[in-house]
């Protein structure tokens, strides 16, 4: 049981102390083939090159501030998605409309040309037998006939 613990202590000690040690030159060749290796120790390869990194400690106030511009950015680009679908759709709410408006029209003036082409008019009762209209009714249906006309083509 001591064992055990004498061992994790090592272990842990010696992750602790291993994570501060990063490599500072890295060797890049290439090899016959033309494939390109890095490792952290010269090859010996005549085209082999030192490359040398080094480091410095992130600073976390300016990670945090190129999240924020990256989060403020996504948010930017789905308020104008947002705006462009809204956009569209009341496009195609309009032009649904005004096809709708267009047939409304179209409807209207043929039942105005059927009225004013045809002699004796009617209307159906409530038990489904057709009722002539006289002269009157006759022009008060196709004025309503050309109101319609005027307000749906208008």
């Amino acid at each position: 049981m001591i064992g055990r613990k004498i061992v994790l202590t090592f272990a842990v000690a010696a992750m602790t102390f291993a994570g501060g040690a990063m490599a500072n030159e890295i060797y890049k060749w290439t090899d016959e083939d033309g494939n390109v290796h890095y490792e952290d120790r010269p090859s010996g390869a005549p085209t082999e090159e030192r490359l040398s990194f080094s480091y410095s400690r992130t600073n976390n106030s300016a990670v945090q501030s190129r999240v924020n511009a990256r989060r403020e950015a996504q948010a930017t680009r789905e308020e104008q998605r947002a705006a462009k679908a809204e956009a569209e759709k009341e496009a195609q709410d309009s032009a649904a409309a005004a096809a709708e408006q267009a047939q409304a029209c179209e409807q209207s003036r043929a039942r105005l040309a059927s009225y004013l082409q045809s002699r004796r008019l009617y209307r159906t009762d409530a038990s489904g037998e057709r009722v002539y209209l006289d002269d009157a009714q006759q022009q008060e249906a196709r004025k309503k006939a050309e109101e319609q006309v005027s307000k749906n083509c208008s």
